[in-house]
C-alpha cells in the first residue's frame, strides 16, 4: 500500500486552486452571521405561545392607552360634546381654533399658579417622603426576629389600602377644628387648632397623608432588593472588621440604588402628577390659591366649566412636560452608571 508524499498543506492548497467555488469561499467576505444570534423568525417560533398569553394585555393596553391620545387634538379646537351622541362626529364638526387654547394658558395667572403648587408639593415630598421608605427598609431588615419584622410591615403597609376619604376623614378627626388635638388644646387653656383647613400649611399636610398612606409599599419594594442581596458579602465585610454602619453603607446602599435610580426616574416622570383624588377632596377646605394644581385645573376647567379643549390643552403640556422629566432624569441615571427605565 503506497502513500501520497505529498504535504497536507500542499494538497489543500492545491486543491483550492483547482476548485473555483472553495477559492470564492477562502477569499469571500466573512459570513455575517454570528454563532449563537437566533434570528428573528426562530424566536417568534419559540415564543409563539408567551406572545399569545400577552397579546390581551397588549390590546387592553392599546386600547385604553394609546387610542385615547388621539382625543388629544380637542386641544386645538373649540370643542363641543354636545354636536352629536357620537363623540367622533363631534371632534369632526368641532371649530379648529390652533394654538389658540395654548395661547390663553401661557397669559392664564391660575394655571401658573397651579404649576407653581404642584412643584413645590413635588420638591416637598421628593426630600420629605422618597428617602424614608428606604430609612425605614433598611430599619425593619435589621432587626432579627421574623415575628417582628413581619408584624411591623403589615403595620406600615396597612394604610396603603385605605382609600383616600378614610385617611382624610382619620387626619380630620386628628387635627381638624373639633379633632382630637384642638379638644386636647383648650382643655388645657390654648386656643384650638385646625390644621386641615391652614392654606399656609396645607402642603406639609399633603405630604404627611403620603407619607401614612403609601410609605408602606415602597417598604415593599426595598425590602424585596434587599432580600437579593448574598449574606455571604455582611461576612466577609464583617470579617474585614466593618462594623454595622460601614456594612450598610458599602454592601445595603449599593444593592439598593438600581432601585433607588429607576423609582427616582418614575418619580420624576410622575412630577407633575400628585394626588388629583387626595387634593380634591380637600380643594373647598382651603381655597385653590393654595391646593390647585394641575389635575384640578383641567379637572375643573374641563367638567366643571365645560371648556374642554382648554382643558384637553393643559392636560397636553403637562404629558409634553412629564415625557421630557422622565428622559433626563434617564439620561442623568446613565450618566450615574445606573439602568434607569430603559438600557443605553
Amino acid at each position: 500500500m503506497s502513500h501520497s508524499t505529498v504535504p497536507r498543506d500542499r494538497a489543500e492548497a492545491d486543491t483550492t486552486g483547482t476548485n473555483p467555488q472553495a477559492r470564492d469561499d477562502a477569499t469571500g467576505p466573512p459570513r455575517t452571521d454570528r454563532p449563537g444570534r437566533v434570528s428573528l423568525r426562530v424566536r417568534l417560533r419559540r415564543d409563539r405561545v408567551l406572545l399569545l398569553m400577552t397579546l390581551p394585555a397588549l390590546l387592553l393596553v392599546l386600547l385604553f392607552n394609546y387610542v385615547p391620545i388621539l382625543g388629544n387634538i380637542v386641544a386645538f379646537q373649540d370643542y363641543d360634546p354636545y354636536i352629536s351622541d357620537n363623540g367622533i362626529v363631534s371632534i369632526l364638526h368641532s371649530p379648529w381654533v390652533g394654538v389658540e387654547n395654548f395661547q390663553r394658558i401661557v397669559a392664564d395667572s391660575a394655571f401658573w399658579n397651579a404649576v407653581t403648587n404642584t412643584l413645590l408639593l413635588f420638591f416637598l415630598q421628593l426630600v420629605l417622603f422618597f428617602p424614608l421608605p428606604i430609612l425605614l427598609a433598611l430599619l425593619i431588615n435589621s432587626v432579627v426576629r421574623p415575628r417582628v419584622r413581619a408584624l411591623s410591615q403589615a403595620i406600615l403597609y396597612l394604610p396603603h389600602f385605605f382609600s383616600w376619604v378614610l385617611v382624610i376623614a382619620v387626619f380630620q378627626q386628628l387635627f381638624g377644628g373639633a379633632g382630637i388635638l384642638s379638644q386636647l388644646l383648650r382643655q388645657h387653656g390654648y386656643d384650638g387648632l385646625d390644621i386641615m383647613t391652614d392654606p399656609d400649611t396645607f402642603k406639609f399636610l399633603i405630604t404627611a397623608q403620603s407619607v401614612w398612606k403609601d410609605a408602606g409599599w415602597g417598604i415593599i419594594v426595598f425590602l424585596a432588593a434587599l432580600a437579593s442581596v448574598s449574606p455571604d458579602l455582611y461576612e466577609a465585610a464583617a470579617m474585614d472588621g466593618a462594623g454595622r454602619w460601614r456594612r450598610m453603607w458599602h454592601v445595603t446602599l449599593p444593592a439598593l440604588r438600581p432601585v433607588i435610580a429607576l423609582l427616582l426616574v418614575l418619580r420624576v416622570g410622575d412630577a407633575l402628577t400628585v394626588g388629583f383624588e387626595q387634593i380634591l377632596l380637600q380643594r373647598d377646605a382651603v381655597g385653590p390659591g393654595a391646593s390647585e394644581v394641575l389635575d384640578t385645573f383641567v379637572w375643573w376647567n374641563g367638567v366643571r366649566n365645560q371648556d374642554f379643549g382648554y382643558a384637553a390643552a393643559a392636560g397636553l403640556v403637562k404629558g409634553v412636560v412629564s415625557l421630557g422629566l422622565v428622559l433626563a432624569a434617564n439620561k442623568v441615571a446613565h450618566l450615574m452608571g445606573e439602568q434607569g427605565v430603559y438600557k443605553k
